[in-house]
């Protein structure tokens, strides 16, 4: 008799720890009620999403201590992305997709004020000064593709730290191959055959519109160089109007919004 009574008794230990987990596992699941308000659930609704992608590059000598420093801190403090790939192709993520990583730090991209918040950060293991290996672009293809079919990401709206910080950082840099990117399909780039603007044409709000910030205008021509023909310089040039007059057209006729099918 007591030997059965024991193993009830087990048994509902069990049944109650098993129960007390179940309980804790939903309630570290369940969204965060405001306890000012009354909690009405509605079913329209779906997670923050982001709607642009950041590609940096490490600047350090090694994909594992990319991976402490963005686990740890940098001289600047606190630091992370969602993802770093390696220079063998590896891509390892740190931050999920629907949280907030800390890779962009002040700047802003058109309307975006708020970088870290509205977007992807992708680290590539890089220093800075080396061509990118051809199996980490491969990969990161591949996660690009991925990023903007499952989160709806316009497949324009992949740009480099550099591009909406100009004043502050150099990343991914004249090195970085824009254009195979674009024959992928991702990334704003020119189409079609490049012509001399018309007259009254304004260089400066066509890189506005795009979405350059212009509080530095020779640091955002810098980045647009980098970006778009791999040189360097801070000054315009006409080639520098024909690419700008083009992507303008392909803004405002929409044609730039493409996204994954």
């Amino acid at each position: 008799m007591m030997r059965r009574f024991s193993t009830v008794r087990s048994a509902w230990r069990q049944a109650i720890l098993l129960a007390a987990v179940l309980l804790l596992a939903a309630c570290a699941h369940a969204p965060a009620h405001n306890p000012l308000a009354t909690w009405v659930p509605s079913p329209n609704q779906d997670i923050r999403r982001p709607v642009l992608i950041v590609v940096h590059y490490t600047d350090q000598h090694s994909a594992q201590e990319s991976l402490d420093t963005l686990r740890t801190a940098n001289s600047g403090g606190p630091v992370s992305a969602n993802y770093l790939i390696g220079s063998d192709g590896h891509i390892y993520q740190l931050v999920s997709d629907e949280r907030r990583a800390w890779h962009a730090g002040p700047g802003h991209w058109g309307t975006i004020t708020d970088v870290n918040s509205a977007s992807i950060g992708i680290e590539l293991d890089n220093d800075g000064h080396s061509p990118f290996a051809q199996p980490q672009i491969d990969n990161l293809l591949r996660l690009l593709a991925d990023l903007t079919t499952r989160l709806h990401i316009p497949r324009t709206q992949i740009v480099g730290h550099q591009d909406f910080a100009p004043s502050r950082k150099p990343d991914p840099g004249p090195l970085f191959p824009w254009k195979q990117l674009a024959d992928a399909g991702f990334g704003l780039w020119p189409q079609g055959t490049l012509i001399d603007p018309p007259a009254g044409f304004d260089p400066w709000m066509a890189m506005g519109l795009i979405g350059y910030p212009l509080e530095d205008r020779p640091a955002a021509v810098k980045a647009f160089h980098n970006h778009f023909r791999g040189i360097d310089g801070d000054t315009l040039d006409a080639e520098d109007l024909r690419i700008l007059y083009n992507l303008a057209q392909q803004i405002e006729s929409g044609s730039n919004t493409r996204t994954a099918s």
